[in-house]
């Protein structure tokens, strides 16, 4: 039995805050990805559409002269490892498994290589399937994350993640 869920997560004020700053429709399409290469590769689903939901939320905004400057946020990005620390706390507050929150906040840390040196970082299952899910939904420039959707619709795309995670929904999303 789970001990937080996707729609916990989501309602809680610390993720509304940081999702609305990195692109809610984004986080719920990467979660949605994560949960299928999760069946694919034989990952714990629960984990990877927490670490997925979760994957952004220590993006900082870089402006320059008053407009977003792609470039910049390039140059000087860490948001992997500052959201895999507001992750870690914000799950072990809402109760999460202490295990469970580690590895959730080290798939965030590695969900990307954009702060690291060149080199190749060799990730574990769970890190893989939250950096694939992440790079699906990506477009060119960060479009990706001002993209819009109803938070009414987010949260029901999260229900029927969080049933499937729990057996209450068959492979075509339907209530069983």
């Amino acid at each position: 039995m789970r001990k937080v869920t996707l729609e916990q997560i989501f309602n809680h004020p610390i993720t509304q805050k940081y999702l609305k700053r990195s692109g809610i429709a984004h986080a719920v399409a990467v979660a949605e990805h994560a949960f299928r290469f999760a069946q694919k590769y034989k990952v714990n689903p629960d984990l990877a559409t927490k670490a997925a939901l979760l994957h952004d939320v220590g993006h900082y905004t870089w402006y320059r002269d008053g407009e977003w400057d792609y470039d910049l946020y390039r140059e000087n990005d860490i948001h992997a490892i500052k959201g895999a620390s507001r992750a870690h706390k914000l799950l072990i507050r809402i109760g999460e498994d202490r295990h469970a929150a580690k590895e959730i906040a080290v798939a965030i840390l590695l969900h990307t290589d954009s702060y690291l040196p060149e080199g190749d970082l060799h990730l574990k299952p769970l890190q893989y399937v939250v950096s694939l899910a992440d790079e699906t939904d990506e477009e060119v420039g960060g479009k990706h994350h001002y993209r819009q959707i109803d938070e009414q619709e987010a949260l029901e795309r999260l229900r029927i993640i969080d049933g499937k995670i729990d057996g209450n929904y068959n492979c075509s999303g339907r209530v069983v």
